[in-house]
């Protein structure tokens, strides 16, 4: 199962609305990824929305939210895989969520990274931080830190940054889709011939 989780703002207890550019920039991402998976068996992929815009300190309303979303995936699909992508909030509730049981794959987009934030919890997790060179809102220097701290304790993180791209994920958007999908695909397949789904190798 691939779950989206969207971005939002560090403290605001608004209802998030479905024609928020932060909800709707993640809708159409998992549209894409439906469709790039559509062909796998087993594959679902899921867009949670939170109830509010805010992360709103020290409830954290997107990691109750995520946890939420969590438990209603494993109760209809008690064995699968789940492949976190998230968007700045979402990304760092992603990276948060990473040593979750059941937990394989996590793909933080432009995520918002705090200092405070574990590094050392993601043993058994792949993980991508990616992050535009042109982001004024999130931190690509942040990012790339985590990974460098995370990767020298020896846990399977790296990070990508893309040039001449910003926070919203609006220009060079075919790069950011491309880079999802990538991720997605090549984490499927490895899943796939640990559990002996996969084609055999030559």
């Amino acid at each position: 199962m691939v779950l989206f989780l969207h971005g939002g703002r560090s403290s605001s207890v608004e209802p998030m609305k479905p024609w928020r550019l932060a909800y709707l920039r993640m809708w159409w991402l998992a549209l894409r990824i439906r469709r790039a998976v559509r062909a796998t068996p087993g594959v679902g992929v899921w867009l949670l929305r939170n109830r509010v815009r805010g992360w709103n300190e020290p409830t954290r309303d997107p990691l109750v939210d995520a946890h939420w979303a969590l438990a209603e995936i494993r109760t209809l699909h008690p064995e699968a895989n789940v492949v976190l992508i998230g968007h700045s909030m979402g990304g760092r509730a992603a990276l948060l969520l990473g040593a979750e049981p059941g937990i394989s794959g996590v793909c933080a987009l432009a995520p918002w990274v705090a200092d405070s934030d574990p590094r050392q919890h993601l043993e058994n997790t792949a993980v991508l931080l990616a992050h535009g060179d042109r982001d004024r809102t999130t931190s690509a220097a942040a990012s790339k830190d985590y990974a460098d701290e995370a990767d020298r304790v020896g846990h399977d993180v790296r990070f990508r940054s893309l040039s001449g791209c910003g926070h919203a994920m609006l220009r060079h958007h075919r790069r950011w889709d491309h880079l999802v999908r990538t991720f997605v695909t090549e984490l499927l397949g490895n899943l796939a011939h640990q559990d002996g789904t996969g084609p055999s190798p030559e």
